[in-house]
């Protein structure tokens, strides 16, 4: 005997994303920290992101906790606030410390000051971008995106006050020592500012018009794809095949008549419509789309007519019959309900509430921004770029996953459409962690026009002093959430894929192409803002010293 049906296909997904991300978690830490060695270029220095993520994870797994005593949360939160909180901490531990090596030719008490002024500032401007960014997902009242969503903005927050606070301590410890247990040949001093990022930019800034048409047509290109996204949900078919529930299901619809996932229709009408009852099931039943519907029953003060589909629950067919049936003429009030009509109010919740979250997210990423460099060109150029990369992202995974690609190599069956709230979260997570290098780049490249610098000078120097650190992070981050990919339930492997396309499409093609050929195309224009903003930029912001 085999048991399944939708109640224990759920707990069966959850059970399994645990074990698969478990197993990931395990694969990436050996690899991250390899990785860690050669960027850091030396054992302390490599532990130090190992000690802000461990501060960042337990200190996100306490907030969630709290949370949770007053509202449940999703299991799958806990996976998010490991993974994104141990990206983010190689992240800023990685800007901080490198900083800080830049600033040890002065005394080290010196450098750590310098290095709080100005790659400490910049942390806490991008841990509050992607917190505010993950914050967005609170709109809709999907348990998964709203767990997500506190998850990964208690992560970003806690890592950016552990990166100023508790790392700045441990480097104040260590001083000069942070370079120990280093290969001598690893101990180079930092990147002259004539580098290779430097040339590169210089060569990129002297056809901006044409490198960005180029660049632009093929993020358009590669996102074109995504016009004909599809959506779909969690069922027991997103399970492995030696999972019960999925081989109990694909029994029913292979060997049985169709027999599960009924759509239920409940009319509110009086006991004495039983004749009218029957004569509305049997117009349901002469649907082309429904196999059988049962006898009505009274259920309370209403009637209960079960039609059973032709095909699954989420087929186009099912879903436009519970469309149908809300809209087709009854002897009383409708209600449907079952695995069909949940999909179909879930898409329609979703794309209510998505407006309200686009308008936040480009908001208050906006208002961040604007406080960080005093121009409204910048930030609006920041949020155009983010959407160019992230609809290359998705287009990438609808050739992946909706269209069946890669399906030996990432070992999953195709589904033929993405997992609704899927798209959902990669969209907020990907255009945190996108800002989030944005704020990087920017932050040099004020720093360095603050200086005295021309526009172009200081968009070489930016991507100079930010070209390694930021390839660095990017690359570290993408083994961390890339390693999704080695999930067996196909939603899991989507978030983990999608997130490292955009992130090393926002890491390479935006950032060493795109951003310097449109603010060598703007040139001094970039940092306009209104008088009445330039007056509140200078009241309120924290200016480079």
């Amino acid at each position: 005997m085999r048991v399944g049906g939708e109640a224990l296909a759920g707990p069966a997904v959850g059970e399994q994303v645990s074990r698969d991300l478990a197993r990931a978690e395990l694969l990436a830490f050996p690899l991250l920290f390899l990785l860690s060695l050669w960027v850091f270029r030396g054992v302390v220095a490599a532990l130090l992101p190992l000690f802000v993520g461990v501060l960042t994870i337990f200190g996100t797994f306490l907030a969630l906790r709290l949370v949770n005593e007053l509202e449940p949360l999703s299991i799958f939160a806990l996976n998010l606030a490991i993974a994104l909180g141990l990206g983010l901490a190689i992240d800023y531990s990685l800007f901080v410390v490198t900083r800080f090596r830049e600033e040890l030719g002065r005394d080290p008490a010196r450098a750590l000051s310098r290095t709080m002024q100005s790659a400490g500032r910049t942390v806490l401007f991008s841990s509050a971008t992607v917190a505010v960014a993950l914050l967005a997902l609170l709109v809709f009242p999907q348990r998964f995106l709203y767990s997500m969503g506190l998850s990964g903005a208690f992560a970003a927050t806690i890592a950016g006050l552990v990166s100023v606070t508790a790392l700045p301590a441990l480097l104040a410890v260590l001083g000069r020592r942070v370079d120990a247990l280093a290969p001598a040949r690893w101990r180079r001093s930092p990147e002259a500012d004539r580098g290779v990022w430097y040339r590169l930019s210089r060569a990129v800034m002297r056809r901006p018009a044409v490198v960005a048409l180029v660049t632009t047509a093929i993020l358009l290109l590669a996102g074109t794809p995504a016009l004909r996204i599809e959506f779909t949900g969690v069922d027991a078919t997103v399970l492995p095949d030696d999972a019960v529930p999925r081989q109990v299901s694909e029994t029913l619809r292979a060997d049985f008549p169709p027999i599960a996932d009924p759509v239920t229709v409940v009319v509110d009408a009086p006991a004495s419509a039983q004749a009218e009852l029957r004569a509305y099931a049997a117009q349901i039943g002469q649907r082309p789309s429904v196999a059988r519907v049962g006898r009505p029953e009274r259920l309370g003060q209403a009637w209960a007519v079960e039609a059973v589909p032709v095909g699954a629950a989420l087929d186009d067919r099912s879903l436009d019959l519970v469309r149908d049936l809300r809209a087709a003429p009854a002897p009383g009030r409708v209600t449907v309900a079952g695995e069909s009509a949940e999909f179909v109010d879930q898409q329609a919740s979703l794309g209510d509430r998505l407006p309200v979250a686009l308008l936040i997210l480009a908001a208050t990423t906006f208002a961040i921004l604007f406080l960080l460099t005093g121009s409204v060109v910048l930030p609006l150029k920041a949020l155009v770029m983010n959407l160019l990369s992230l609809s290359a992202a998705f287009g990438l995974l609808v050739l992946v996953f909706q269209d069946g690609r890669l399906e030996g190599l990432l070992a999953y069956d195709s589904q033929g459409a993405l997992e609704a709230t899927q798209p959902v979260l990669l969209f907020a997570v990907a255009f945190a962690l996108s800002t989030d290098y944005g704020v990087f780049l920017l932050t040099r490249i004020k720093e360095a026009r603050d200086q005295g610098s021309t526009n172009d000078e200081a968009v070489a120097l930016g991507l100079q002093r930010t070209g390694r650190i930021v390839t660095a992070a990017a690359l570290l981050l993408s083994v961390a959430l890339g390693a999704f990919a080695t999930s067996e339930i196909i939603f899991i492997k989507q978030v983990g894929l999608g997130t490292v396309f955009a992130v090393l499409i926002d890491a390479t093609i935006i950032r060493a192409l795109l951003v310097p050929a449109l603010m060598a195309l703007l040139g001094e224009r970039n940092w306009w803002a209104p008088a009445p903003l330039r007056r509140l930029h200078r009241r309120v912001a924290v200016q480079h010293e």
